[in-house]
């Protein structure tokens, strides 16, 4: 009667299917998919969905997933690419297989889907939808819950939740694993909520044997078929211990720190949190026993693996991204077998290609630059004193490469601006793409003012333009050349001419690039401090100026346990060019919101 919820939720339901066939075995399961793929035609010929959506693993869900896809409906499967341990793993590859977009909840599961050959345009790394609830869960009268359900005398983290379920797999093991938790139960002797084993195969066994050893009566247990899903959050974030083999114990639970105790193998290959004790091997009752005495009434930290809560405003903004123009056809991504002697004229003709764009302090270079890294073309211009005559000639000039980019069979799939950050040989984005804006770090609260609007940022000390700036100030003041130097009335003073200034000996430009040094090492210092990188690389034309410096800001400003890091100068041509391009070549292939 779960659909109860989806009534208080102010929902309309449709169309009321029942389609499980009482006996709770194998082949009950069976005929419950068969009845519900009997019955689902008709609802989905009336209904006419643009979009099925598809939770989880269950064989309920298998026949939906089947109907919806045989009848030519898009499918979006949310929780694919798990590993539990048991048949439900074959059912979510299954549903996996017939969905054509994905919603997953961790970053192992995104890789399983890649790795069974689904499209990676087509998954949504989003993390869980219930966490979004369970993080934001408060509730001060959470006592009376716990009251409600477990008794007036029971106190916060002084009673335990069980769920268990039936493996379908091995019925007669997990029969006797259940019975062997309820001795343990009751030699543990605390207060504890026992809910009824779901529907799967075996569970009529089990509760054969809750009612064998009395536990509906027992002064000790409260046997229950179901707690609302608000009140079940509040019983197992305050609970002593959560023992069994349900789903929610490895992954809800988690976002509480409550002990959990993982019995048997039906949830062997989940990701956890520290919060989880695994009993693999179930097979005595002093085994749980002691689990249960390590595991009660500890509290671990909260842990986030299947989300931040936030899933849900990502879900809603990948379902408005579908296109229902395009073809409902699944492109599956297969990895290369042998050599493909059959080509496409359009591939032959294209080269994928990104537009990078570098704001140098005397230049604006943008760039024509290949999926393998080669430049292909470069536009090179003075760059103008005023910001709005910057910012045109950045679209003029990516308008003119664009344009030229057709001549030269080159197809443009995106613009790339910026610095960037690599974690597990991946480029970070961000959740809205703006990850690694290095430049803006802020080392000073009184510094000059930034282009950005702020002041202070490295950018404002250490760029092209902020030595092109201070270049001018000490020209100006007829402080900038010195013997052996001049610069030309049709040349304009930049940040190469202050550098020759510092290496013939002008104090102040020697200052000006040491302060630009420090200004960067401090925002390195930083970074370490957040990301501990094993490597970090500095490029372009003044980075050799630089390192020195920087590593000497590293030596007296940071930990020590960050002060081995590497830093290096790019010996890359073009560096700034090719790693602005690589943000968009990243992203074209793989898909993070």
């Amino acid at each position: 009667n779960t659909y109860r919820m989806i009534e208080q939720d102010d929902f309309d339901i449709n169309t009321r299917l029942h389609t499980i066939v009482r006996g709770e075995d194998e082949a009950a399961m069976v005929e419950s998919v068969g009845l519900a793929l009997v019955k689902l035609p008709d609802v989905l010929n009336r209904l006419k969905p643009d979009i099925m959506i598809v939770h989880g693993d269950r064989f309920d869900a298998l026949a939906l997933a089947t109907s919806a896809a045989l009848m030519n409906i898009r499918i979006l499967h949310i929780e694919g690419g798990e590993v539990s341990g048991t048949i439900d793993d074959s059912i979510r590859h299954a549903i996996t297989k017939l969905a054509h977009y994905h919603v997953c909840c961790t970053r192992s599961a995104e890789q399983h889907l890649i790795s069974m050959c689904e499209d990676h345009d087509r998954i949504l790394l989003a993390g869980c939808p219930s966490y979004d609830k369970l993080l934001s869960a408060k509730n001060k009268d959470y006592m009376s819950i716990i009251r409600m359900w477990l008794g007036d005398d029971v106190k916060c983290k002084d009673y335990i939740v069980a769920l268990q379920h039936p493996v379908t797999t091995d019925i007669k093991h997990s029969i006797k694993m259940f019975e062997l938790t309820l001795d343990a139960l009751i030699s543990f002797n605390k207060r504890t909520l026992v809910l009824f084993p779901n529907i799967d195969a075996g569970s009529k066994e089990m509760v054969r044997v809750m009612r064998k050893k009395g536990i509906e009566h027992h002064p000790n247990f409260r046997a229950v078929k179901h707690v609302p899903f608000d009140q079940f959050i509040q019983l197992v974030a305050h609970a002593g211990c959560m023992i069994g083999n349900s789903s929610c114990g490895v992954r809800e639970v988690g976002a509480f720190g409550t002990p959990v105790i993982n019995l048997g193998t039906r949830q062997i290959g989940r990701e956890t949190g520290e919060n989880v004790l695994h009993v693999r091997d179930a097979d005595t009752q002093d085994k749980i026993l002691q689990a249960l005495h390590l595991q009660f009434g500890k509290q671990y930290p909260c842990s986030k693996i299947y989300g931040d809560g936030n899933a849900v405003p990502r879900i809603l903004k990948f379902l408005k991204s579908i296109d229902l123009q395009e073809p409902l056809q699944k492109k599956f991504c297969f990895p290369p077998v042998k050599e493909n002697i059959s080509q496409d004229i359009d591939h032959i003709l294209e080269t994928l290609s990104a537009l990078a764009v570098d704001l140098g302090g005397t230049n604006l270079r943008v760039a024509i630059v290949s999926m393998k890294g080669e430049i292909v073309k470069k536009y090179t211009q003075f760059n103008p004193k005023t910001y709005e005559e910057r910012i045109n000639l950045i679209l003029q000039m990516c308008v003119e490469a664009a344009a030229e980019a057709v001549k030269l069979n080159c197809r443009i799939l995106g613009v790339g601006i910026g610095g960037g950050i690599i974690h597990q040989h991946e480029l970070i984005h961000g959740s809205s793409f703006c990850a690694a804006e290095l430049g803006h770090l802020v080392v000073s609260l009184d510094g000059p003012d930034c282009s950005c609007g702020s002041h202070g940022c490295i950018e404002a000390y250490a760029s092209g333009m902020a030595l092109q700036r201070e270049a001018k100030k000490l020209h100006d003041e007829d402080l900038l050349l010195v013997e052996g130097m001049s610069v030309p009335k049709d040349e304009a003073v930049g940040a190469l001419h202050l550098i020759q200034a510092a290496k013939l000996g002008n104090a102040k430009a020697q200052s000006i690039l040491r302060t630009a040094g420090t200004a960067l090492g401090l925002g390195v210092v930083n970074i370490l401090h957040t990301m501990n990188p094993s490597l970090v690389i500095l490029s372009g034309v003044l980075a050799s100026h630089y390192i020195h410096i920087v590593k000497d800001v590293i030596r007296q400003q940071a930990l020590s346990s960050v002060q081995d890091v590497d830093v290096v100068v790019s010996d890359l041509v073009d560096p700034a060019l090719l790693g602005a391009a690589s943000m968009v070549l990243d992203y074209t292939t793989r898909r993070i919101h």
